[in-house]
């Protein structure tokens, strides 16, 4: 099980530091093949370049981050987030126009498209476009998926994807659903001709065209630029033991100068959960990991000795067996194992290598409990 193995890799990547200044090659090996596991198992085969100047995630990702997430990254409820995997896609034609296009290519043809929505920032209106709001009040937005690019205000160039009425008064963000579009682009990336937004008012009733504005992405500050949120499922989901919140609390974290009759006694000690820290920072993972910057994955540790009480969390057959090894019934039968029996998930916040901003939850990753099987 990919979770399980993952414990005594995060161990080793943990006490990289103690290392020799100079490690033999064998040891430098053994960190460059961990490191290897390890983006596996975030579904990585090289780490991302960090972006080349300092930039700032959209508001959207890290108020997603937080509402799923807690400080370390552990998932606060897993039926809280669509799918696995949430992107941010920024416009990158910067156009002035109400015609955009998003750029796909990072998302793989074998994800799931569940959602998509563009995100567009409204714009106060000032001056003559605020008289014009003492004689309308509503106007209707409309998403075409342009089929077209040549002519895509032509009935044949574009397709409906989103309609509906928007007040002319306020301002702020305002969400379109896109799904089928997105769905088309990721089948074939060719049929990607961008979005077209208009603006008209009631019954067909004219509007001034700069009575509802949104920011494009060339005029407006990087915060205020059209963005399309994509959810979906890669279809990664580790084999996962039955999980169950809360988990046991962590023991305080045993002395790192114990004793040989220190290092004796923690070994009799009926099995539980200890912490084990993972840097992200310390892995050589900065600038391109923006949350969490580390978290704890805990391991499990002690014995399962008769008789098992419940404390210990056993299994039927982990009692049995200590029965048997207890009365000697079956020489070769040894103690149960003292296992993770609950593990956790975590998220991560991230660039990618276009820069994009990603949302990703990953199963099994922490011991959320230990028990005797």
């Amino acid at each position: 099980m990919t979770s399980l193995l993952l414990l005594p890799l995060l161990l080793l990547l943990t006490w990289a530091p103690a290392r020799p200044a100079k490690p033999t090659g064998g040891s430098e090996d053994t960190r460059d093949q961990a490191l290897k596991q390890l983006l596996e198992v975030f579904g990585m085969e090289e780490p991302p370049q960090p972006p080349l100047y300092s930039k700032e995630p959209p508001q959207y990702m890290v108020d997603l981050y937080n509402t799923v997430a807690d400080a370390d990254g552990v998932t606060k409820d897993p039926h809280l987030l669509e799918g696995n995997t949430v992107r941010s896609f920024l416009e990158r034609t910067h156009s002035d126009q109400m015609q955009m296009l998003f750029l796909l290519s990072s998302v793989a043809k074998n994800e799931v498209v569940l959602s998509a929505e563009l995100h567009l920032f409204k714009l106060r209106a000032g001056g003559a476009e605020g008289a014009l709001l003492q004689r309308q009040h509503y106007c209707q937005v409309n998403v075409y998926q342009v089929l077209g690019k040549d002519h895509p205000e032509a009935p044949q160039g574009k397709k409906l994807l989103s309609a509906r009425l928007l007040a002319l008064q306020g301002f702020g963000w305002e969400v379109f659903s896109i799904t089928q579009a997105v769905r088309d682009w990721v089948a074939d990336e060719g049929s990607n001709q961008g979005l077209l937004v208009t603006v008209q008012g009631l019954a067909g009733a004219p509007l001034d065209p700069h009575a509802v504005q949104f920011a494009s992405g060339r005029d407006h500050h990087a915060s205020k630029k059209p963005m399309l949120v994509l959810f979906t499922d890669d279809g990664r989901r580790a084999a996962t033991l039955p999980s169950g919140f809360p988990a046991f609390p962590a023991p305080p974290e045993p002395p790192s100068n114990r004793t040989r009759g220190a290092r004796s006694a923690e070994s009799s000690l009926p099995c539980q959960r200890y912490p084990l820290m993972v840097d992200f920072d310390e892995i050589g993972w900065t600038g391109w990991v923006i949350s969490p910057l580390g978290y704890n994955a805990f391991y499990c540790k002690g014995t399962c000795l008769f008789p098992l009480g419940q404390t210990m969390r056993p299994t039927n057959h982990a009692t049995v067996q200590s029965i048997i090894h207890a009365l000697k019934l079956s020489p070769e039968v040894q103690t149960p194992c003292c296992v993770p029996d609950n593990l956790f998930s975590i998220n991560l916040l991230y660039f990618d290598d276009d820069d994009t901003v990603v949302l990703k939850q990953y199963d099994g990753m922490g011991a959320g409990s230990c028990g005797c099987h």
